[in-house]
């Protein structure tokens, strides 16, 4: 078996895949080249992150295409329906990242509330000169506990996200087109190997009511189907004077103009945003924004990550065989 993982793929995955007689190529072919490089080499099976895109053209013009991977979890680019409509196998790796984007949320949370975002531009060009200055612009901070963390798409990521938050202190509520309610087990570690698990119930609610109490809301949901955004522009003038946004959803999750001019109006205390519309080619006035906290798509690109994403696919490729 062939396989070409051209968005690449974890030492330790092709390693294991090798051992086992699979061909794994990690070049990275462009787009414009993936269709005749699949048929020339003879691929099998194509792995891919968010980068390569699989329309219709390359399933219907790819015949010995047997299986196509996901690296990651959302598919939106993939023809899933199509690809599996005419005979091939399409498979993600829904588990692997979770922990993974839900700590860049906590991590995009603390920064923007104490302007870490900010200060870490400003301090190498105007520390020694305005370090006074510097100081008194980022001293007011504010705390994550006791403060509210709406969470809009309730699923993998959304739990991972609830259960960082619990444990920082904060009240979490959630918005999902399922149920009314969530349990979420928090692990407590008591030394050792022993823990002590807690459950809380988290309500669920209607977004526009959500969106009236959070501090902050971060996104886990699929794109929509017709590219509307999530929370559009009167949802962002709605939100609470100071609140923080989140989104390591998908680009256009989030209105980005609208989320633009509440954060250069101060209406917002900060918005960050690890996707992008366009991606990878950015809006760049949008990169510009001072309040903005801004990371290039790296919500499951932790080492750990990737190295459980390399074995999800491992385990499904070995399953075609």
């Amino acid at each position: 078996m062939k396989v070409l993982a051209n968005d690449g793929i974890s030492d330790n995955a092709k390693t294991a895949l090798e051992a086992e007689g699979v061909t794994v190529s990690t070049d990275h072919v462009e787009q414009a080249r993936l269709i005749d490089v699949i048929n020339a080499e003879g691929y099998e099976g194509l792995l891919v992150r968010s980068a390569t895109k699989v329309r219709q053209d390359l399933i219907d013009a790819c015949p010995g295409l047997r299986f196509i991977g996901r690296g990651g979890v959302g598919m939106d680019n993939i023809d899933v329906q199509y690809a599996r409509d005419n005979g091939k196998v399409v498979f993600n790796t829904p588990a692997a990242s979770s922990q993974s984007v839900a700590e860049l949320v906590m991590a995009h949370l603390f920064a923007m509330a104490r302007s870490l975002h900010r200060s870490y531009q400003e301090m190498p060009a105007r520390g020694a000169e305005d370090f006074k200055v510097l100081k008194k612009a980022y001293a007011k901070g504010i705390e994550l506990r006791g403060k509210t963390l709406g969470i809009v798409g309730f699923g993998r990521i959304g739990t991972s996200v609830a259960q960082y938050a619990l444990g920082c202190g904060m009240h979490v509520i959630g918005s999902d087109r399922i149920g009314t309610s969530r349990k979420v087990t928090v692990e407590v570690p008591l030394g050792g190997s022993k823990s002590q698990a807690v459950d809380v119930e988290i309500p669920l609610m209607p977004l526009e009511e959500l969106i009236a109490v959070a501090d902050a809301i971060t996104f886990h949901v699929p794109a929509q189907e017709d590219g509307s955004p999530v929370l559009d522009a009167a949802g962002v003038a709605s939100m609470k004077q100071g609140a923080m946004i989140v989104n390591t959803a998908r680009g256009g999750t989030v209105d980005e103009a609208a989320v633009r001019e509440a954060v250069e109006s101060g209406h917002l205390r900060g918005a960050a945003l690890d996707v992008f519309i366009g991606e990878p080619k950015p809006d760049p006035g949008l990169l510009k924004v001072a309040g903005l906290a801004l990371t290039p798509h790296i919500g499951a690109a932790t080492l750990e990550a990737q190295d459980r994403i390399g074995d999800e696919l491992v385990e499904r490729i070995l399953e075609m065989r």
